[in-house]
């Protein structure tokens, strides 16, 4: 009896050792899409490179040769074969203004117009078919394409627009060009003061010419209707369809008002949100976020906060960068500091309270002093509360002065940059501020040489969303005028591989989102942009020529060029 009870035990073993073999041959699940046949730059030091790509879910599951990951397949595993062309990592946009972006997809665009008689048509033709009452905003003009560069007046526009208030903005973002009845609207005359850290440009005899810098925008932004939440949801929605279409699979959007939020939020719940965002609402809010407790990165995979934009000066262009000497063509100008600044203490104060609550600090700071007074509240930061993973940024970093790139490492800061701008201020900032001072504008391969790390965006909407054009800007530097094709101070050029790191890992980390995003990683999100050509292979001039196939965001298909239109012209 004892003899057979063994016998049934050991039975009884086999079967389940048996059993458990097949099972352990039948665990490795089955993808739900394989991408096979590219040519994957990862982004991942471990593996740089691969064939195929499998995805279960939103992550990744592996990667490596075509018959590795085809060990993957199952009978209703998507495939896609890449046809050899080349996979990298989905975009990731460290600075965006995501909703006045999607709003310039239908505002009047007066970008390109190369003369004021063609601002002012366009204006006009926009008059003609604007229903009454609403304004007239958007343009993102640029006088120095005019022949002369003067900066436009009221007057250009007036006696096409009696009936239409009209307020369009300089390409830049710190500027804006107001017509009578705006001004009006608004109650702006020669006897309304400047507010600190903005401008009323006036005439000779101290009235308003209708140019309106940084604070003094305030004036107008009051009185524009504000969106209504369908109008917002329809901007959106356009905007991440746009987004899509050019391989851009997250965006951090500076400046991103509640009302932004809360839509992101609603198309999250609907299973619409195609692209990735974490906003950044004004420091001005930091009493909200840090009574909440939620410090930094907050939210899930679609949708974080937790960070905060804050504002040191204004831009070149404008002539309201901040500068330790004047600007050579602006008499004693050296810029203005934003109203945020003024007192200085209410900045420091701000950045405090920031901290203490784990939230992150992105501070626009353009002119080298006002990059500079940023770095030295950082210091008092750190000073006041101990060392951290805070991962502090400053926002554009364009004009530095040579003592500030070590203290940009030893601060650990992050230069969060847009090389398209690059190539469009080249143009003109050597006759702004001379050749010294340029030597230093822009000088990404300085950052890395100093250890600092890079997070690569566009701005957009002051510069174009797409990023090969921003690859394009930091691997040639030729200026938009054609007068610098070897590149204007060529030294800072980057490879391509550096720019793709900066414009993926770069930007997730400026996000605390390394280890969910970034690269082409098993664990990772299968965030994922086939290209049209091998932008590593290519004469880098020709990268702008380069277009989106396919953007995948969590493994999800969003945009396939073989079934869509282009949302957008290129700039």
């Amino acid at each position: 009896m004892e003899h057979r009870s063994r016998y049934c035990l050991a039975q009884l073993l086999m079967t389940v050792l048996l059993l458990a073999g097949f099972a352990a041959a039948q665990t490795k699940p089955a993808a739900d899409l394989i991408v096979t046949n590219a040519k994957i730059w990862t982004v991942d030091k471990s593996m740089p490179n691969a064939q195929a790509v499998a995805v279960i879910g939103e992550r990744i599951a592996a990667v490596g040769s075509n018959a590795d990951v085809d060990a993957w397949r199952g009978p209703r595993t998507r495939v896609v074969d890449a046809g050899g062309k080349l996979l990298l990592p989905g975009f990731n946009d460290a600075h965006v203004h995501f909703v006045s972006g999607g709003m310039q997809l239908t505002n009047v665009q007066l970008n390109d117009a190369t003369t004021a008689q063609e601002f002012a048509r366009r204006v006009g033709e926009r008059a003609k078919i604007t229903p009454k009452g609403e304004w007239i905003v958007g343009g993102n003009w640029d006088e120095t394409k005019w022949n002369p560069p003067n900066m436009p007046t009221k007057e250009l526009i007036d006696s096409l627009t009696p009936d239409t208030p009209v307020f369009v903005s300089r390409y830049d973002g710190h500027m804006g060009l107001a017509n009578s009845l705006a001004l009006q609207l608004a109650g702006i005359t020669a006897k309304t003061p400047d507010p600190p850290g903005g401008t009323i440009v006036r005439d000779a005899q101290g009235n308003p010419t209708g140019a309106l810098k940084d604070a003094a925008t305030d004036y107008i932004d009051k009185v524009i209707p504000p969106l209504t939440h369908e109008q917002r949801l329809k901007i959106v929605k356009r905007a991440l369809a746009y987004a899509a279409s050019v391989g851009v699979t997250s965006v951090q959007h500076m400046v991103a008002d509640y009302e932004d939020i809360a839509v992101y939020s609603e198309l999250l719940r609907r299973g619409e949100l195609t692209t990735r965002i974490y906003a950044a609402p004004l420091i001005s809010h930091v009493d909200d976020q840090a009574k909440l407790g939620i410090g930094h990165a907050f939210g899930g995979p679609y949708l974080r906060i937790g960070a905060l934009k804050a504002f040191a000066d204004g831009s070149l262009g404008s002539g309201t960068a901040y500068f330790y000497e004047p600007f050579l063509n602006q008499g004693n100008n050296r810029g203005l500091l934003s109203d945020e600044m003024h007192p200085i203490s209410l900045m420091r104060d701000r950045y405090m309270k920031a901290d203490a609550g784990g939230l992150q600090i992105c501070t626009h700071a353009i002119g080298d002093e006002g990059i500079s007074t940023i770095l030295d509240l950082y210091a008092d930061v750190i000073k006041a509360h101990g060392e951290a993973d805070r991962r502090f940024r400053i926002e554009h970093a364009q004009h530095m002065a040579a003592k500030d790139f070590e203290r940009f490492a030893q601060l650990h800061v992050i230069a969060s940059v847009q090389p398209y701008h690059a190539i469009d201020d080249g143009r003109f900032a050597e006759s702004h501020i001379g050749h010294d001072r340029a030597s230093r504008t822009y000088a990404f391969r300085t950052f890395l040489d100093h250890g600092v790390r890079l997070a690569f965006g566009t701005d957009w909407e002051v510069a174009p969303l797409d990023p090969l054009l921003t690859v394009y800007a930091a691997v040639t530097r030729a200026t938009l005028d054609g007068k610098n094709p070897n590149g204007w101070f060529p030294e800072q050029k980057l490879t391509v591989a550096e720019t793709v790191e900066a414009y993926t890992m770069g930007s997730a980390y400026a996000e605390f989102q390394e280890t969910e995003k970034g690269s082409i990683t098993p664990g990772k999100l299968a965030d994922m942009v086939l290209l049209s050509d091998d932008i590593f292979a290519i004469d880098p001039p020709k990268i702008r020529e380069v277009r989106v196939l396919k953007t995948f965001v969590g493994g999800r298909l969003v945009f396939d060029a073989a079934t869509a239109t282009e949302s957008s012209p290129r700039n």
